[in-house]
């Protein structure tokens, strides 16, 4: 008795089971679209979706322009008014600072670029892109002393040349249009990097060295031990310094005293315009993988670390950046390696 009782109760089960399964709907691409947040905010950060309407106003309706300018344009007007149309000027400032012009862009670049803008988003949704996001911003808005006030739009455009950045702590963008970028990596790894200038950058407006390559050195090198620290240490160094291989890692390690002889000149370079920063233009060293003043930062401010403690990072977003080189003792280092 006890047998057909038990085997009754499994059959009821599996029947139970199997209507669950029927009774749960298997979401289109549209409303996976709906369901991601317009926009996610923690303390003085928001990051604005603005890649979800930009597809989801091309409805079975037909082109929904009004939700082109109240989704995309006027949530974060100071990106399109300000930093595109400067960028991008003249000719195409229109495209961004008038409504005309974001319509019309918005028109056709998803039908345009149908395929690899839905595969871009389905990336994004598969990650739980808002999770992704608020467990960052909520991680950042407690690791870092000194609190940002930024605005960062998730974005399709109709012209690239951001892939993430900005003209100001309101107006940065991720651009999705490039095909060779792994978004992922982009969202998990780079938006901590990124967050990092947004908080350290306003405090160096009165450093004596604010417009030199020592703090663009400093800074890039600081946003990558951030992240180095953001993860616990748990990520490889070389990872956090532009996803480098660990072959790319030892090159660097391997030349670090011929770079830093070659290029200490150029610190207090304020045109932006030298070997140190454009190692591409100058080729000073034809080897060098990624970009060599990202790769020096961090080795100063590990440097600095190591002489003054775990938590020392910290004190960064206070100091001049040519104290942090002074401190770090990284000269002294490269004198005394062999």
């Amino acid at each position: 008795m006890r047998q057909i009782f038990s085997i009754a109760f499994f059959a009821l089960f599996c029947s139970f089971q199997s209507c669950k399964q029927a009774d749960k709907k298997v979401l289109t691409f549209r409303e996976k679209l709906e369901q991601v947040a317009d926009s996610v905010k923690v303390g003085g950060i928001t990051v604005k979706n603005l890649f979800k309407s930009q597809i989801l106003a091309h409805g079975p309706s037909g082109y929904d322009s009004s939700m082109i300018i109240e989704k995309v344009y006027v949530p974060h007007q100071a990106l399109w008014d300000n930093c595109y149309a400067m960028i991008f000027g003249n000719e195409n400032a229109s495209k961004f600072n008038t409504e005309s012009g974001i319509i019309e862009w918005n028109k056709t670049l998803y039908p345009e670029n149908k395929e690899f803008f839905e595969k871009r988003a389905l990336e994004l949704i598969e990650m739980n892109l808002d999770s992704v996001l608020e467990n960052n911003l909520q991680k950042f808005d407690k690791l870092v002393p000194y609190k940002a006030e930024a605005t960062v739009s998730i974005a399709f455009t109709p012209l690239t040349g951001i892939l993430f950045g900005g003209c100001d702590n309101d107006q940065f963008c991720l651009e999705l249009n490039y095909k060779e970028q792994n978004v992922r990596y982009t969202v998990e790894y780079g938006i901590p990097h990124e967050l990092n200038h947004l908080a350290y950058e306003p405090l160096r407006k009165n450093d004596p060295d604010s417009g030199t390559a020592l703090r663009q050195v400093i800074d890039e090198g600081f946003a990558c031990y951030f992240t180095w620290v953001f993860f616990e240490k748990k990520i490889s160094k070389h990872e956090a310094v532009e996803n480098m291989t660990e072959k790319e890692w030892e090159w660097y390690l391997n030349n670090e005293k011929q770079i830093y002889a070659k290029t200490k000149e150029y610190f207090t370079d304020t045109s932006g315009d030298n070997p140190l920063l454009r190692n591409g233009k100058y080729k000073l060293f034809e080897d060098a993988p990624k970009t060599l003043y990202y790769w020096m930062g961090f080795r100063i401010v590990e440097k600095y670390v190591e002489i003054h403690g775990p938590g020392s990072w910290r004190d960064i977003y206070e100091m001049n950046v040519r104290d942090v080189f002074e401190r770090s003792g990284y000269a002294e280092f490269i004198s005394e390696s062999v």
